[in-house]
């Protein structure tokens, strides 16, 4: 049996980090800067006083050395004798934690401290050893065990004549003190410097913030206008950046100022569109409108014409393509016209509709035009009321099956599905067909869109249907959209419902399901 395959290790990118904000990083850089010229100041400070005070404590030990070793010498005259460390100590001035060692020409060597209290305690022979090491190594500062930090010194006594030989001495004062003092400068820096960061980083933020409430107020004037349908419609921008965050004599005013600027420029340029838009849907209107009568006459003459049993062949064949060029230049115009007025929010009576019972109808309407093709309805238990124009929600119905059964071929199999969901009635178109191109779904909805060659107008349409569709569905306050993959092409309108009291007036809708 062979081993199963271990799974293949996910890997999961990580996510992109937030970037830190223009506020965050001046506050960054500025608290760095000023924390590390703290620290900078902090060390300097704190070695200068700390070689004053080692100064200080070292001139202070040579003073005590000199007077030990003169106090040493007269001893050694009177007595002929090495006094020890403990008898020159007592009963005597000397600052508090002095330490003494004098060793004998004969090596022999004693050694005592005075305490904080005065008392005086012999050495012990490893504090005298390291006292004595320090000397020899040539440093100046050691520990001595039980007593801490010291600087210590020596001296030689020229006593050969008196003892034969001469007389060391060794000095040595606390660095307790020292290192008192720059613990707590160092505390004292610590606090303060933390203390003013804290000011610093608040008066900081609150400088940059008033500062960049120039950019706030541009980045909200701007969040706004974009919010704005500028697309379509009349439009006129009235958002601007308050004149006290637009003073082009500072930087962040002066770019309020060029937005505003631009903003003037943008609704000038919108106002312009829109005239032009307006002209040209008046011209639109009134040229279909002016076309409709003398195409009108067209095509009664034709008719007319077409009565005379006397006229020949060629004629006769002439006129009734002039009377179904006619008939096509009618419709074209009157889909004009209806976008025209639909554009201008005319043509539009608004009323309770049944959409059940219009989907109903179209359907029906529907299969003798194809009857090659699979036609099925599906329908909610209850009506689908809304409120809108009836004959224009039917011509919305009616386009769409319509653009289904032209652009499939035979055998296609369409599906008008109609449901509730919310607020919302959703009409659903379904066939499958070869499918939109993806590079025709972008303009499918405009005017005089023609279609992609899997889904071409056999017949030639005018190209309107759909872009007629989606100006009635927005007039609704609605939405269309489609989703088209090979075998599954979904046109999909989405319309607000009726209220509860005004879809009681609509009857019960007929169902039907046939294919």
């Amino acid at each position: 049996m062979s081993a199963s395959p271990a799974p293949a290790a996910v890997f999961t990118a990580p996510s992109p980090r937030r970037p830190l904000t223009l506020q965050a990083r001046l506050m960054a850089a500025v608290i760095g800067f000023v924390s590390l010229i703290v620290v900078i100041i902090a060390i300097i400070t704190s070695a200068t006083l700390g070689q004053t005070l080692e100064e200080g404590l070292r001139q202070q030990l040579l003073t005590n050395r000199d007077r030990v070793a003169q106090i040493t010498t007269e001893q050694a005259l009177l007595s002929h004798t090495v006094p020890t460390a403990t008898n020159l100590l007592i009963g005597r001035s000397v600052p508090p934690g002095i330490l003494l060692i004098i060793i004998a020409p004969d090596r022999t060597a004693t050694g005592a401290v005075v305490g904080d209290d005065g008392t005086t305690t012999e050495l012990t022979t490893q504090q005298m050893q390291q006292a004595g090491l320090a000397i020899t190594e040539n440093r100046g500062t050691t520990a001595i065990s039980s007593l801490g930090s010291y600087q210590v010194t020596h001296d030689v006594l020229q006593t050969t004549q008196l003892l034969g030989g001469d007389v060391n001495i060794v000095v040595g004062l606390p660095r307790e003190q020292i290192q008192r003092n720059i613990g707590a400068l160092f505390t004292t820096i610590a606090l303060t410097t933390f203390g003013g960061l804290i000011l610093l980083a608040l008066t900081t933020a609150i400088t940059i913030r008033l500062g960049l409430r120039p950019l706030r107020a541009v980045a909200a004037t701007a969040t706004r206008v974009a919010n704005q349908p500028l697309d379509r419609g009349a439009v006129q921008i009235q958002e601007r950046v308050p004149l006290t965050e637009a003073d082009p004599r500072t930087e962040t005013g002066l770019v309020g100022a060029a937005l505003n600027k631009l903003l003037d420029h943008v609704d000038a340029s919108l106002a312009a569109r829109q005239k032009n838009e307006e002209r040209m849907r008046r011209f639109v209107a009134d040229a279909s409108h002016e076309l409709r009568t003398p195409l009108t006459s067209i095509r009664g003459y034709s008719e007319l014409s077409l009565r005379d049993t006397t006229l020949p062949e060629t004629t006769h064949t002439a006129l009734e393509r002039i009377q179904a060029q006619s008939l096509r230049m009618t419709r074209l115009v009157e889909d004009l016209l209806l976008l025209a007025r639909l554009d201008e929010g005319r043509e539009l009576v608004h009323s309770a509709v049944d959409l059940s019972r219009l989907a109903v109808e179209a359907v029906a309407d529907a299969r003798p035009t194809a009857p090659d093709h699979s036609w099925n309805i599906e329908l909610p238990d209850e009506p689908v009321i809304v409120t809108g124009d009836s004959g224009r929600l039917s011509q919305v119905i009616v386009n769409l099956l319509a653009n289904a059964r032209t652009h499939t071929p035979a055998g296609t199999q369409v599906t008008l599905r109609l449901e509730r969901d919310k607020n919302t009635a959703v009409l659903r178109v379904h066939d499958d067909g070869p499918g939109i191109a993806p590079e025709h779904r972008e303009e499918l909805f405009a005017r005089f869109a023609r279609g992609d060659v899997s889904r071409a107008r056999q017949t030639g349409g005018s190209g309107l249907g759909l872009a007629i569709v989606k100006a009635i569905v927005e007039g609704h306050s609605g939405t269309i959209r489609v989703d088209s993959e090979p075998d599954d092409t979904t046109f999909t309108v989405r319309l607000p419902l009726a209220p509860v009291e005004t879809s009681d007036a609509e009857a019960t809708p007929h169902r039907a399901a046939d294919q």
